[in-house]
């Protein structure tokens, strides 16, 4: 696991530091290096679960993109979104009630 300069991880929570594992292994299945490049900083929507230390956005793989993202959604489960943004894959603990 590589984190971007200026990243920071050690705030975000337990359930969301659990996926990354899960989300390196799948990266690396695809010959790609799992790469942290935005947790809380930065600028994120109003009410973004980065600001509440439940997400992180990480580096897209150059190939099989959407085939890597439906893994990864597969992989993580009903409580985690996993959001294609194209230039990286946005991942977040949502439990759903």
């Amino acid at each position: 696991m590589l984190i971007k300069a200026g990243v920071e991880i050690s705030r975000l929570n337990r359930e969301i530091r659990r996926s990354m594992p899960k989300v390196a292994l799948i990266l690396w299945s695809h010959r790609e290096v799992f790469i942290i490049t935005s947790t809380y900083e930065g600028n994120h929507g109003v009410g973004s679960l980065h600001y509440a230390d439940d997400a992180y956005d990480c580096k897209s793989p150059k190939e099989n993109r959407l085939k890597c993202v439906n893994e990864i959604k597969v992989k993580l489960g009903k409580d985690y979104d996993v959001i294609d943004e194209k230039d990286h894959i946005h991942i977040e603990w949502d439990p759903k009630s």
